[in-house]
């Protein structure tokens, strides 16, 4: 079964679309965590970074370059904003296929808590 992303992609079901090109297509997160909050991922379905071989190298660095561009273009690439890709279950992954959230628009706090030394 198609991923939801892949319907996105087919227009199957409706989005807002920020940028797409051959390779990748970036969208405005429907449930966002910040006031900016766009979701880019490849237009070939891999399910997890651990499924990316050597074959989707462009479309992966592509995702970076479209980030940079959307940043600039949303006003946040002065201030900050934070990348995110999740994998698998422990890593927070809820749709299986690679995407890259572009989160930003106020301060992001930490990322993660620290662990304590023991």
């Amino acid at each position: 079964m198609a991923s939801v992303f892949s319907r996105i992609i087919a227009r199957e079901i409706p989005a807002e679309i920020y940028y797409e090109d051959d390779l990748v297509i970036a969208f405005k997160d429907i449930n966002p965590s910040a006031p900016v909050h766009i979701l880019i991922c490849p237009k070939r379905e891999i399910p997890t970074v651990n499924d990316a071989t050597p074959e989707d190298e462009a479309a992966l660095g592509r995702m970076w370059t479209v980030a940079a561009k959307l940043a600039a273009q949303f006003g946040i690439a002065e201030s900050g904003y934070r990348l995110i890709t999740n994998v698998n279950a422990d890593g927070g992954q809820e749709v299986f296929h690679i995407h890259m959230h572009l989160v930003g628009g106020r301060p992001l706090g930490p990322m993660l808590k620290r662990v304590k030394d023991t």
